[in-house]
């Protein structure tokens, strides 16, 4: 099966449009959590204007409570985040390359041009015991630059996905796919492991899928929408429908 990880940046974000903690964060996590859902992802950005570096501390304190859960943190790499990693130890860090005023993240890394640097930090990661995930457009010319980094693994971004499914064109959306399905089966040739998301949903999920070989999802703003107009407790249960159809293996699309 694919993990889902529930990326809870926006429950964090209407909690602090109103500067008190409603809705509590903990007690959502937990219902997340309750449901079966097998991994937490947070993005804290430097004006912690969702997630706050408080929350992924007593996030951590509570996913003791969550052996088999796991607690991927995102970020870009500047020294403080760095820091909150190494103190907090999750199981897994995925760099991404925003800038620090960034509404949100809308590319990958460029591995070649930032080659040495991303080592560096890999190999901070790997002795802190988190496993590494760079956040990568579907480009398989990347792909050898990312072994030689070490990464464990790669999320793809799949935003241009999102888009072209929701064109309705579907030789457009084909096409599409099969350059995330050659990234991924690069990725996995390599050894490194492939995570995805952004702006996956309920409508695409499955589809993008079907390329085979997908870890982890990691979904947030459009579970939340979703479960607006559903109700989370159900949400939760059609994405871990979805997930759990798929072992991991080549599937057509």
């Amino acid at each position: 099966m694919t993990l889902l990880s529930v990326n809870v940046n926006k429950i964090a974000l209407l909690r602090n449009s109103r500067g008190t903690n409603f809705p509590d964060l903990q007690v959502f996590v937990r219902r997340i959590l309750d449901q079966g859902v097998c991994g937490i992802t947070v993005h804290p950005r430097p004006d912690e204007r969702h997630i706050t570096r408080r929350d992924t501390h007593e996030l951590t304190a509570l996913l003791r409570d969550y052996p088999d859960v796991e607690f991927n943190i995102e970020g870009y790499p500047s020294e403080e985040f760095l820091a909150l990693i190494e103190t907090l130890r999750p199981a897994q860090c995925t760099l991404v390359p925003d800038e620090p005023g960034q509404l949100t993240s809308d590319h990958g890394w460029d591995v070649v041009a930032h080659e040495h640097r991303l080592k560096s930090i890999v190999e901070k990661l790997r002795l802190w015991g988190v496993r590494s995930s760079l956040f990568l457009d579907p480009d398989p010319l990347q792909i050898e630059a990312v072994r030689r980094v070490g990464a464990d693994r790669i999320e793809l971004y799949t935003e241009a996905y999102a888009r072209a499914y929701a064109s309705g064109d579907a030789g457009h959306c084909k096409e599409v796919l099969t350059r995330y399905q050659q990234t991924a089966r690069a990725a996995g040739e390599a050894g490194i492991g492939v995570n995805a998301g952004h702006d996956l949903n309920l409508k695409n999920l499955a589809t993008f899928l079907g390329i085979g070989n997908i870890i982890e999802v990691s979904i947030g703003h459009a579970l939340i929408v979703e479960s607006l107009e559903m109700g989370m407790d159900d949400v939760l249960a059609l994405y871990l429908a979805i997930t759990g159809a798929f072992a991991g293996d080549e599937h057509a699309f």
